[in-house]
């Protein structure tokens, strides 16, 4: 937590705040590419019920949490003087977030354990396969494979081709 005696120009890390606060372009992209990856962790340790993974997405989380922090950090909510206090900040609001869209969701209406499964055949069309709708089923898929990370992507493929998790 900054003091009031603490200065900017004694402190680096609290200069950095300080053009966060004021929406400096070039210091959110910092924060983004330093801070997300640990935000998006956080989220997927947290929504580790297979149910949830199903309807939740660590990005949407990330999402929200920066969007939060913003919001909050140019109201002057927060006095941060370190990299490991914002980093302790944003890992608290990822759990908060998470924990938050996970009793949302297993809310009694909108419970993902109580939806049914359709099977493998559930893209098909009855009476045979489209070719305009299997093409873009392709392409729906190819645009996800893009969206993941190299790990993720490398995953997803060792599980297509019938590896189990382990």
């Amino acid at each position: 937590v900054m003091t009031a005696t603490t200065a900017p120009a004694e402190n680096p890390f609290v200069a950095y705040v300080a053009r966060l606060r004021a929406g400096d372009q070039r210091a959110l992209e910092e924060l983004i590419a330093r801070y997300a990856p640990v935000i998006k962790l956080e989220a997927r340790m947290r929504l580790r019920s297979p149910h949830l993974r199903a309807v939740l997405d660590s990005m949407d989380i990330c999402q929200s949490v920066l969007k939060s922090f913003f919001l909050r950090s140019a109201a002057g909510q927060f006095y941060i003087d370190r990299p490991e206090g914002l980093r302790k900040l944003l890992v608290q609001m990822a759990c908060n977030k998470s924990l938050e869209a996970a009793r949302r969701e297993y809310a009694q209406k909108r419970d993902a354990r109580r939806s049914v499964g359709l099977g493998d055949e559930a893209h098909q069309v009855a009476g045979g396969a489209d070719p305009m709708e299997e093409v873009e089923w392709q392409e729906l898929l190819l645009r996800g494979r893009q969206m993941l990370s190299p790990e993720e992507r490398r995953l997803a493929e060792a599980r297509a081709a019938g590896q189990t998790w382990e």
